[in-house]
């Protein structure tokens, strides 16, 4: 597992801290204490993949109703949120101020901040219930078919289809939902440009997303004053545009932080560009904005346990993580 970026705020996660530095004392103690320590750590992960299966915990800020549990303060401790759907829940998305959550059978349902926006998707009538947030999850019934993945961009959302088409809905001054205008609202419809285009993964940030296309190309559109969208230069874009940088790539994995974003090809290699001003694209000597994709080498190439394989990427607003696998471990 590998960092980068501004720290000041202790923004990595506590777990992952944890894990990191179980790791790295794993090689300063004796072999059973290890074996002990890895059945812990085994144990507690088959316990939290066990209960994702069943159900949807929120704790931290509550304010707008975001995390789904009827009340407007925050929550020091994970609490179950009561939803009114059916069946589990498979997968699920934050933004800074909403929450959504697909169920197995692929409906889906949004909670928190809705500044009139329309980034909940539930219609002119059923818009906040205190403070400028809906703190009760609400199915989204104006989709009409089912979901598989969902993203919450800062004031819109987004999802994939089953079928691996995109819709999207909520704010769009900035073109964020790919339209080619700036016509933003409530109602989900599907990117116009992409209806015969096959989706497998989508991200989003701020104000700008990403789509994975079945055959490893990587779209991004929407507010591009930070090179988030790869295209070299700045400009906004108004419709989905493959990132040419990347077209000799075979891309498996994107993801999205605030103002920045974030490739994994077939063969490991990690791409980042956009937003560099605190060094969350992990290369060093790039100027505060970097419109084009970047590859980013790691520093423990030379330890002698082989090449290195990077297996998922997370990027914040001003750091990033990666987990990666190395052939000496």
């Amino acid at each position: 597992m590998a960092s980068c970026g501004f720290g000041a705020k202790a923004m990595v996660d506590a777990w992952a801290l944890v894990t990191s530095t179980l790791l790295f004392c794993l090689r300063l103690i004796p072999i059973w204490i290890q074996f002990v320590l890895l059945l812990l750590v085994a144990f507690i992960r088959r316990l939290s993949a066990r209960l994702a299966k069943f159900s949807h915990v929120c704790r931290g800020y509550g304010g707008f109703g975001a995390l789904g549990h009827s009340v407007y303060h925050r929550e020091l401790l994970p609490r179950m949120v009561e939803g009114s759907w059916n069946g589990k829940i498979r997968h699920i998305a934050t933004a800074g101020t909403h929450t959504a959550a697909i169920t197995e059978s692929g409906e889906l349902y949004t909670w928190g901040r809705d500044q009139g926006d329309g980034r909940l998707g539930l219609g002119p009538n059923c818009g906040p219930n205190e403070g400028g947030g809906l703190s009760i999850p609400s199915k989204v019934k104006a989709l009409p078919v089912p979901v598989a993945a969902v993203s919450c961009g800062g004031f819109f959302t987004m999802v994939l289809t089953q079928e691996g088409q995109l819709w999207n809905w909520g704010a769009n001054s900035n073109y964020e939902l790919g339209r080619g205008d700036k016509v933003g609202g409530w109602k989900p419809q599907p990117i116009p440009s992409l209806q015969d285009v096959r989706i497998i993964q989508i991200a989003s940030g701020g104000y700008h997303s990403l789509a994975l296309t079945d055959d490893g190309k990587v779209l991004s559109w929407g507010y591009g004053q930070h090179g988030q969208l790869g295209h070299s230069s700045i400009e906004n874009q108004k419709i989905p545009a493959v990132i040419e940088a990347l077209a000799d790539e075979h891309v498996i994995y994107i993801a999205c932080g605030g103002s920045s974003s974030a490739a994994i090809t077939d063969n490991g290699k990690l791409y980042m560009w956009g937003n560099a001003k605190d060094s969350q694209l992990g290369v060093p000597g790039l100027p505060e904005t970097q419109p084009l994709p970047v590859e980013v080498k790691f520093l423990m190439e030379d330890d002698g346990l082989g090449p290195h394989n990077v297996l998922s990427v997370a990027v914040g607003a001003s750091h990033a993580m990666c987990l990666v696998s190395r052939s000496g471990c």
